[in-house]
């Protein structure tokens, strides 16, 4: 069971990973009306990369209380950055909407990449199980 975990955790990784990032997007999307919001986001390669790293050294550490090293607001450990601003609004929201809607789809469509991968996956392991 352990090497059938470690075929699918690369793409497991990657759709927990967007979808914390499509969260975060969404919430830029919905605040775009909310003087002083400032627009977040997290680097997807970074992201990727630590939720690699924390999967190996999983066996490190341990939690003994569910409140103990919990990182709230982060994804796959990291804190999401705020988006340069672009262009500057009267009431302080840095939220550019062509850029979240873009950046929402391109999210959405990855994440569907992701599933489909995983499915190419589950079909192949079927087919050779099956014979």
């Amino acid at each position: 069971m352990n090497k059938l975990d470690d075929y699918m955790r690369f793409h497991q990784l990657a759709l927990s990973v967007r979808g914390q990032r499509q969260q975060l997007l969404a919430s830029n999307i919905a605040n775009a009306d909310t003087p002083n919001y400032k627009a977040r986001d997290v680097d997807f390669g970074a992201a990727m990369n630590a939720a690699l790293l924390k999967t190996n050294n999983a066996a490190d550490l341990s939690k003994t209380v569910d409140a103990h090293m919990s990182r709230a607001g982060t994804v796959a450990g990291l804190p999401p950055a705020f988006r340069p601003e672009v262009q500057g609004n009267v009431d302080g929201n840095t939220v550019d909407m062509d850029v979240e809607r873009n950046e929402f789809t391109e999210n959405a469509l990855r994440y569907e990449a992701s599933l489909t991968m995983i499915n190419m996956q589950i079909k192949g392991l079927l087919s050779a199980i099956q014979g």
